[in-house]
């Protein structure tokens, strides 16, 4: 038995008091180890080397990070750079190609890739052109699968018409909206001005050029958010019929996250109301017919995600849930994460270092990992766990030749809790995360996570609801 070959699992059911009690603070769990236990001590060499011994029969997955943005949306917790100097994205475009030429000679013979992402930022900030010129270097050194998915994050309200009919010529078949809150007053709250109309253009004509797949991104927690004026934002949001939506937990973060001190911290709703907003939320997506993936995710059932949930598929990288299992990532540009067997590592966080090493001729990785053996299982486990909300020990004990309940004996007795409280269900062959608990799988994830349990002190964490 594989570790994903498991039934189905049922759907989610809320229970308030259950989410107030473990909502606690605690990763996502798009890598693990977490980013925040990379070390300087892994570098380019390091890279170049397991690119040289990598082995995956798997395509590549690909990721670009296009960091310019024209306007700042206050909440935001990205690595951006905020401009209206559209000039500035020719040299990063520019230097995006010196960083794939850098890696060109390291990537060995088989180019296929299945996934190309474009994430920022805002990476329609770039003009026509560039995004071209960028599309044709990747195919200048790859060869796209017969089902590559090429996803982008789009911001409609800083889009030409046509833009999205460009971007489908380009191969783009996916793509990613915030939307956040469609209130106003929010809007103005968070400096993000938005209507319903210039949304609907935009996923109108992405649908009309061919993408195959829409995803639109919603907050709740966000200053001046009421339930009765996120109940409108659903109204809307649900008529627009999106193929995906996230619906992400606002972490208030000022100490960190220099845009948040603009939000003034009374006007967050309180604890009460955002589980209200949250419940209100749920219910009405279930009712829309929306499956809860997870981790904040939610898909119609006949999507790409849910089917490959259902067929244990699904697995987490950098950009969330994904349908294909087990792709090395290559990641470029400023602050990106890549994954190269059982290593990590992330490029530098500032364009002037970015443009330093590689007009230097060297690659701008800063930091990352190496993975143990115990990083791999524990990695295997958690991407299990938080795509299938369940697990069959005897399948992990056969992959990685071990005895589940003597080697995680202290992450069994951590469950105990979770299981009183009816959140998880173990038995002699199989963990299972329950209808109740599928919410706060994050907190049952985090039972699995040894440097969490050594150093957690240490850790900061948006709560998982």
């Amino acid at each position: 038995m594989k570790i994903n070959d498991l039934p189905p699992s049922s759907d989610m059911v809320f229970d308030g008091a259950l989410v107030r009690k473990h909502d606690v603070n605690g990763p996502r769990y798009t890598s693990y180890p977490t980013a925040d236990r990379f070390t300087d001590g892994f570098g380019a060499e390091a890279l170049k080397g397991h690119l040289a011994n990598r082995k995956s029969a798997h395509p590549w997955s690909l990721y670009m990070h296009l960091p310019f943005c024209d306007t700042l949306c206050y909440y935001c917790a990205c690595n951006k750079v905020i401009t209206r100097d559209h000039s500035k994205s020719a040299k990063y475009v520019e230097h995006l190609e010196r960083e794939m030429a850098l890696l060109d000679p390291l990537l060995g013979e088989d180019r296929r890739v299945c996934q190309l992402h474009w994430g920022g930022g805002t990476p329609t900030f770039l003009a026509r052109e560039e995004m071209a010129r960028l599309i044709r270097a990747v195919d200048a050194r790859f060869e796209r699968t017969a089902d590559f998915e090429c996803s982008i994050e789009i911001d409609p309200r800083r889009i030409a018409a046509g833009t999205l009919e460009f971007l489908a010529g380009l191969g783009f078949n996916r793509a990613s909206i915030g939307v956040q809150d469609f209130d106003p007053v929010v809007q103005k709250a968070v400096h993000r001005i938005q209507s319903e109309e210039v949304t609907r253009a935009a996923i109108e004509e992405a649908r009309a050029s061919g993408f195959r797949s829409i995803n639109l991104d919603l907050i709740y927690g966000l200053p001046k958010q009421t339930v009765e004026g996120f109940g409108a934002t659903l109204d809307k949001v649900i008529a627009l019929a999106p193929d995906r939506l996230a619906l992400y937990s606002y972490a208030h973060l000022p100490a960190a996250f220099k845009p948040q001190r603009r939000i003034a911290e009374a006007d967050l709703p309180a604890g009460e109301a955002k589980l209200a907003i949250l419940t209100l939320a749920i219910e009405r997506l279930r009712a829309a017919g929306y499956v809860y993936i997870g981790m904040d995710h939610f898909a119609r059932p006949d999507d790409a995600l849910a089917v490959a949930q259902a067929q244990g598929r699904l697995q987490r990288n950098f950009q969330g849930y994904s349908t294909y299992p087990e792709c090395d990532m290559l990641s470029f540009g400023i602050s990106a994460i890549g994954r190269v067997g059982s290593t990590y590592y992330q490029n530098v966080k500032t364009l002037p270092d970015y443009y330093a090493r590689l007009d230097a001729g060297n690659l701008p990785v800063v930091r990352g990992i190496e993975l143990t053996r115990d990083d791999l299982l524990r990695r295997s486990v958690i991407q299990r766990i938080a795509c299938d909300f369940q697990l069959s020990k005897r399948a992990v004990e056969e992959a990685f030749d071990i005895e589940f309940d003597s080697y995680f004996s202290t992450e069994m007795k951590a469950l105990e809790p979770l299981e009183h409280d009816g959140l998880v269900q173990t038995s002699e062959d199989r963990m299972t995360v329950t209808p109740k608990g599928r919410l706060l799988v994050r907190a049952v994830c985090m039972v699995f996570d040894r440097y969490l349990r050594e150093k957690r002190e240490r850790a900061t964490y948006s709560k998982v609801v």
